[in-house]
């Protein structure tokens, strides 16, 4: 299908989320769809915040890449001043470029003659930014109104596809808590049989056990299970769907 050449093409972008394979992967489309709906744009990339630092979930190809990784070396550049401050920065020539030195002298080592970085906002928040690279000096000047609409819409499908990687996570560090809770019943239940104790006294031997090893209670129940049955628990119907 071909992209809208005023944004991203949305019908698209739903269809990834129906067959959703994680947010690295849409991020990863996303960025490709970009290049293609941005006249001039030779390379995508998207920086975040993950664990304290900024990072290129997503590059449309290893130039976008390495292009950002030398931003946040110098922790300086469009991308990382538009994510920080929340406004479009646009370097229309960087043979020119005074600001975020050494950064302008290196990316011209790759070719690089102009970029453009937008800030995906939600609310009041900025969820990353958008990062347009170009082999042309002042490559988007006369996509200006269509890169903000698209950054709009970027925003928006980010905001969604995070919501839908945290929920899956919620969901499977649930699954995981349920499993490591049924692998300790069934320890108690060993525990009970051998000994003939109530539940309590048989948990709190796990309990005394765990500690003297310094393993954890799940550890040490999924390892008295496998010894008793002669297999590792199974996860049943905790498992993830293939």
């Amino acid at each position: 299908m071909a992209e809208n050449q005023d944004g991203l093409d949305l019908s698209a972008l739903h269809t990834a989320f129906t067959d959703w394979r994680g947010l690295d992967a849409f991020l990863q489309e996303l960025t490709e769809r970009a290049v293609r709906a941005v006249g001039g744009a030779d390379a995508c990339s998207v920086t975040m915040h993950r664990d304290g630092r900024l990072v290129s979930a997503a590059g449309s190809d290893g130039e976008a890449l390495k292009l950002d990784s030398l931003q946040y070396e110098a922790d300086a550049g469009p991308c990382v001043c538009s994510l920080r401050d929340g406004r479009e920065q646009y370097v229309r020539d960087m043979t020119t470029e005074q600001r975020w030195p050494p950064y302008p002298e290196k990316a011209r080592t790759y070719g690089i003659r102009s970029v453009l970085a937008a800030p995906l906002k939600v609310n009041s928040g900025t969820l990353g930014a958008l990062n347009l690279y170009a082999h042309e000096p002042y490559a988007f000047e006369e996509h200006a109104p269509s890169i903000g609409r698209l950054a709009d819409q970027a925003a928006g499908a980010v905001a969604v596809a995070a919501r839908i990687e945290e929920e899956r996570t919620t969901v499977e560090d649930l699954r995981a808590a349920m499993f490591s809770r049924s692998v300790i019943d069934q320890a108690i239940g060993i525990v009970m049989a051998r000994r003939n104790c109530p539940e309590d006294e048989a948990l709190s031997t796990l309990r005394k056990a765990s500690q003297h090893r310094n393993i954890k209670l799940r550890d040490l129940c999924r390892e008295l299970v496998h010894h008793t049955g002669g297999t590792p628990p199974s996860p049943g119907s905790f498992a993830r769907r293939k």
